[in-house]
């Protein structure tokens, strides 16, 4: 199964992408990481898009549409996968489909503003491994501030400060908010509550999933 993790930041995406990613065993895909990944990479791809990171620039959707067919493209995606934070535009997601990737199911994760701006706030990441924690949700290391898969410390990124938060929270709704209809017309979307316990938030994922 194919499928799409829809959400404003702070919606829970990357929390239940990684308990789904479990319970049906296909990989949670994270564009972020790939472009951070393709960077450390040295290869001939990470010098084209080092051409528009080190500028602060977007990459360009063509380029993260590169990115993304080449990771499902190996083994470990061949019984599905989860895009988490891609698509961000009808432009993108219109690019996807006409590079022939077949998507199954758009979960849609929904979730108050105020909430929102909590958990971006308790928000703690590895630096090394990208393992993510949150404190305002009990997420928490067993050890305080420190990773529990590699060991080191934990950060809080930039983008999960307040003024940043409202900054990516509009460019959401500016932008991503108009793909509900997109994947609407497709039958693809399903909306999830997100403001739920983690668990229940889980447990309704799954179920759509597998209906």
């Amino acid at each position: 199964m194919n499928i799409i993790f829809l959400g404003a930041p702070g919606a829970g995406k990357g929390t239940q992408s990684e308990r789904i990613s479990k319970h049906f065993k296909i990989p949670t895909i994270s564009t972020g990481e790939i472009i951070r990944q393709t960077l450390k990479s040295g290869s001939e791809l990470s010098s084209r898009l080092k051409q528009y990171t080190d500028n602060g620039q977007l990459v360009p959707d063509e380029i993260v549409i590169e990115l993304v067919k080449d990771r499902i493209s190996q083994d470990d995606c061949k019984n599905g996968f989860i895009l988490d934070g891609f698509p961000r535009t009808v432009t993108q997601a219109e690019a996807l489909d006409n590079s022939g990737v077949n998507i199954d199911k758009v979960v849609d994760i929904e979730v108050d503003e105020k909430i929102i701006y909590e958990r971006m706030s308790g928000r703690r990441v590895c630096g090394k491994c990208g393992k993510t924690y949150n404190l305002n949700l009990g997420i928490l290391p067993k050890k305080d501030g420190i990773c529990d898969i590699c060991g080191d410390t934990l950060i809080q990124r930039v983008d999960d400060k307040l003024d940043t938060v409202k900054a990516r929270l509009k460019v959401y709704y500016d932008q991503t908010h108009v793909l509900k209809s997109f994947y609407d017309n497709q039958n693809k979307r399903v909306v999830i509550d997100g403001s739920q316990p983690l668990d229940k938030i889980t447990e309704d994922i799954t179920e759509v999933l597998e209906v």
